[in-house]
């Protein structure tokens, strides 16, 4: 068995006084395929900002402008994290949901079979920025949204 040790003991992480680590649940329970990476770029800053109830009153235009969308993209994204059942929404609140019990459907899997089915937009994307990563070269919120739209874009022509 591989035996784990801190590669940076100085920097050992803290549970923060604002409650904003991500829940693992997020992958193992199967939400993270719910969406596409504008919408857990949306999760992502609502889980950083949130207090400790989960709850946010940032306002769509202070969204759009650090996440780099416009109202309309905002608006899907929300509506995904709605539909993967992560957050609620009653205007001008965001509740951040508990990930207990709720594990959402899975959808099925897109086709990356050479018979020319493409893969998902999404899948892209993630390709991308993990080769990004692995040449350690980080992988900006913004620049991650900006590959989603060029991918979206170039999946739709």
């Amino acid at each position: 068995m591989t035996r784990k040790r801190l590669i940076c003991p100085q920097r050992l992480r803290a549970l923060p006084t604002q409650f904003s680590w991500v829940d693992h649940r997020l992958v193992r329970d199967g939400y993270i395929e719910q969406c596409d990476p504008t919408a857990l770029a949306l999760y992502l800053f609502l889980v950083t900002v949130a207090d400790a109830n989960g709850l946010s009153y940032y306002a769509d235009p202070t969204i759009t402008r650090r996440l780099s969308l416009n109202q309309s993209v905002l608006e899907q994204a929300r509506r995904s994290l709605i539909t993967a059942q992560l957050i609620a929404y009653q205007t001008p609140i965001y509740q951040v949901l508990s990930l207990d019990g709720t594990s959402p459907s899975l959808p099925e899997p897109q086709s990356t079979h050479p018979s020319g089915h493409s893969p998902h937009p999404s899948a892209q994307v993630t390709h991308e920025a993990a080769q990004r990563t692995q040449a350690n070269r980080p992988v900006a919120l913004a620049e991650l949204i900006k590959l989603t739209h060029a991918n979206t874009t170039d999946s739709t022509r």
